[in-house]
């Protein structure tokens, strides 16, 4: 381009973009003087003693996009948790690159030229009829954004982490000895004897408005802590720039009608914009809204009681929040839980009945006599008996027995014997692939945490929050 200007100087359209240059040139200059560092300083995070730029993340941000589909694009530009998941991923990504890079440097690694020029001629995307080409070579790079010495450098940095992490690759051999025990650990049967007492086997007769009282006392139940919002919404197709522009002007004026006094309904009413409230709700137990996102339930409980919160966009349009009222959490009066401590009891009732007759059975067991209405069973740590028996099984040593207790009933369990699995060549060697990937997950794990040890990550907060918004 500044070769064209230099031969078309005296033409207009030169003259006019020449013009443009200089003026950009001098605004820079002008800000470079007014603000100093602050705007030449374009560090967003430090690793160790390395520097990672907001350039490096905005090119690795289009790669990243450049992968997407249309609609995952979409929800990143729409949607302000995608947006910022998708903004910590690359910094993540950075981060984790520069510290296995710093850790190459510390070993002393060098990547050579003549290491980066063979790379290069062994690209397939570069040959042609099993040849390095150079004109593809130029061809691809053009069309990828890359400069020759940009892609050298990128080359250069991945052959570098992949001499730092080429020893985790390598397939861990798992001793004999260790498969044998956690295929026995895992394949393992229990032979067992167990009754079954139930709950419902007894019966109790019907409270008294006194035993009611001495089991609420007891048994104080608690009203969990609800809040009532409501909020405002100027509907749009995010996606449309027009809509969107339209939408957010008049997303301004109910903003500015809210600060000015009027009430959520009052703003939106005045500027034909949707008013919801919603009915009280606790943590437990959010309304079913297809405008308000986990995220945004999340923040009404992070706000107090007549606060609003600040125009948020979401993909039905852009919406203010108002955090109406809070009600505490709170002991139930006796009178208005009555009626549902009826059963409460009852079940309470039945359940000591059971765990004496339990007792009884237990005691009889240990004395030598017959349990009633055994089973014996071989269990495996998955099936055989209800779940509850089954860890009970495993757990307890063998030749002992115990009351195991359970949703609606109590097991008494005796522990016969270990029954050793049969030999099986295939889960036997699925097991050594299994162990072989925990070892190696394991030892990268370590690893992850002694780099971080080594390089600590510090995050530029003025140009985070100059060039990526104060999201965090």
């Amino acid at each position: 381009m500044l070769e064209y200007l230099r031969n078309a100087s005296e033409k207009p359209i030169a003259k006019f973009l020449i013009t443009i240059l200089a003026f950009s040139f001098v605004g820079w200059g002008v800000a470079e003087w007014i603000f100093g560092n602050v705007m030449s300083d374009t560090t967003l995070v430090r690793v160790g003693g390395e520097k990672i730029s907001v350039q490096q993340y905005n090119l690795e941000r289009t790669r990243e996009l450049a992968k997407m589909t249309k609609e995952e694009m979409r929800n990143v530009y729409v949607d302000p948790v995608a947006a910022q998941k998708f903004q910590n991923d690359i910094i993540s990504k950075l981060t984790t690159q520069q510290m296995v890079e710093n850790r190459g440097h510390d070993m002393g690694f060098i990547v050579s030229d003549h290491r980066i020029a063979r790379e290069i001629r062994e690209y397939p995307e570069f040959q042609e009829n099993g040849q390095f080409s150079a004109l593809k070579f130029d061809s691809v790079l053009n069309n990828s954004g890359y400069s020759e010495a940009e892609f050298a450098e990128i080359l250069r940095s991945n052959v570098l982490r992949s001499m730092v992490l080429g020893a985790m690759s390598a397939p861990i051999k798992t001793p004999k000895f260790a498969i044998n025990a956690m295929y026995n650990a895992r394949y393992a049967e229990r032979g067992i004897d167990y009754t079954t007492v139930k709950f419902d086997d007894f019966k109790v007769g019907t409270p008294s408005d006194e035993d009611l009282r001495n089991f609420y006392a007891q048994h104080p139940q608690t009203v969990a802590e609800t809040r009532s919002a409501s909020y405002v919404l100027v509907p749009a197709d995010m996606s449309k720039p027009d809509e969107y522009s339209d939408a957010y002007d008049i997303a301004i004026k109910v903003e500015d009608a809210i600060i000015g006094g009027d009430s959520l309904s009052d703003a939106a009413s005045k500027n034909k914009a949707k008013f919801v409230s919603l009915k009280p709700f606790s943590a437990g137990k959010v309304p079913n809204d297809d405008v308000l996102t986990d995220a945004m339930f999340s923040k009404l409980f992070s706000m107090e009681e007549g606060s609003e919160s600040e125009l948020i966009e979401t993909k039905s349009g852009f919406v203010i929040m108002r955090l109406d009222k809070i009600v505490p959490a709170h002991t139930a009066e006796f009178d208005s839980v009555k009626k549902s401590l009826a059963n409460d009891w009852a079940r309470d009732a039945k359940q000591k009945k059971a765990y004496l007759r339990a007792n009884e059975i237990l005691v009889d067991t240990k004395a030598g006599k017959a349990m009633p209405d055994k089973k014996s069973v071989n269990v495996s740590r998955t099936d055989g008996a209800p779940d509850d028996v089954l860890v009970a099984a495993f757990k307890s040593a063998i030749g002992t027995s115990s009351i195991v207790p359970s949703k609606d009933a109590f097991y008494i369990i005796t522990v016969k014997s270990n029954v050793k699995p049969s030999a099986d060549s295939k889960k036997s060697a699925d097991l050594a692939k299994e162990i072989s990937t925990m070892s190696a997950r394991g030892i990268t794990d370590d690893y992850n945490s002694f780099l971080i040890r080594e390089n600590p990550v510090r995050v530029n907060e003025k140009v985070y929050r100059r060039f990526l918004g104060n999201n965090q």
